[in-house]
């Protein structure tokens, strides 16, 4: 029985979704940099042995996508060290894992929505070290399962793109939005939803599953969605106009992926359905931080 979940990055904004869902039917074993920094690989192993979890869930990981670009070292102990340790003891201890995984995998490259078999390719060292983890869990074997998620955003963390565009609303009429990227926003909610179903369930197939929320949007589809959901609630809003623009106008240090819609066909047939649209679950995140 999963009755001890163990879960990393427990204080970012999935990691607090999930520790809040969990904890109402399960033990949960909250590791944060303070109690576990995943930077410390020598000694991740010994760490997550003593808490004797009957499951693993790593939520933690190296986002900062464009200083991803001059701290790779530090990228690739976070994103691929640490998962291939996890994944080791995880086997050892003959329990699951569950690893979040992300579409910058893939180059945008495709028209269509990406399978989980399609060829790899990622643009930046974030999506680099976020495949080369996937590779080392997958090479290890074992009970996992690898989540690739995108363009993640919810009530809690520092930020996401719903807080900046809430931000950025408040103080300005004119706010500029990359037009040309194109993929799914998605709720952690939804997120940690989905994988409290899939703790329950015994006996899936070890692997790669896409999630996501239902629906594709670009940058400055996501971003009048927000403002016109947030108005409607009553957020203190003084923009006037979004102004879409292309990737060119917004140089980043990172290159992104154009395209990067994941199938989540894969997923649905585990759980008998698809996630909800990603324009449903934007209104009910952002009643939530309106009662807050």
């Amino acid at each position: 029985m999963l009755n001890r979940i163990l879960i990393t990055g427990a204080d970012g904004q999935l990691g607090t979704e999930l520790c809040q869902l969990l904890a109402k039917d399960v033990q949960i074993i909250a590791l944060n940099r303070q109690n576990c920094d995943l930077n410390q690989s020598d000694s991740l192993s010994a760490i997550i042995k003593s808490y004797d979890p009957s499951a693993i869930v790593n939520a933690a990981a190296y986002t900062a996508v464009d200083r991803a670009e001059n701290e790779s070292d530090i990228a690739k102990i976070v994103n691929a060290k640490a998962p291939e340790i996890l994944a080791i003891v995880a086997r050892e201890l003959d329990i699951p894992l569950i690893h979040i995984s992300t579409d910058y995998v893939f180059n945008g490259k495709s028209f269509t929505p990406y399978k989980e078999d399609d060829d790899t390719a990622p643009l930046n060292v974030y999506g680099k070290t976020k495949l080369e983890g996937e590779r080392a869990i997958a090479e290890i074997g074992g009970q996992y399962l690898i989540l690739r998620t995108a363009w993640v955003y919810g009530s809690y963390g520092k930020g996401n793109f719903v807080k900046t565009m809430l931000r950025l609303g408040k103080t300005h009429e004119d706010v500029r939005v990359v037009s040309d990227q194109i993929g799914t926003p998605t709720w952690t909610k939804s997120i940690a939803m989905t994988i409290s179903r899939l703790l329950s369930i015994n006996e899936i197939e070890s692997g790669i599953y896409h999630l996501t929320n239902s629906g594709v949007a670009s940058w400055y589809d996501f971003a009048v969605a927000i403002f016109d959901e947030a108005k409607t609630l009553g957020f203190p809003l003084q923009v006037k106009n979004v102004i879409p623009i292309p990737t060119s106008e917004y140089p980043t240090l990172a290159v992104r992926p154009p395209y990067s819609v994941l199938s989540n066909q894969k997923l649905a047939k585990v759980l008998n359905g698809f996630l909800p649209h990603w324009r449903h679950d934007l209104s009910l995140m952002l009643q939530e931080l309106k009662a807050d």
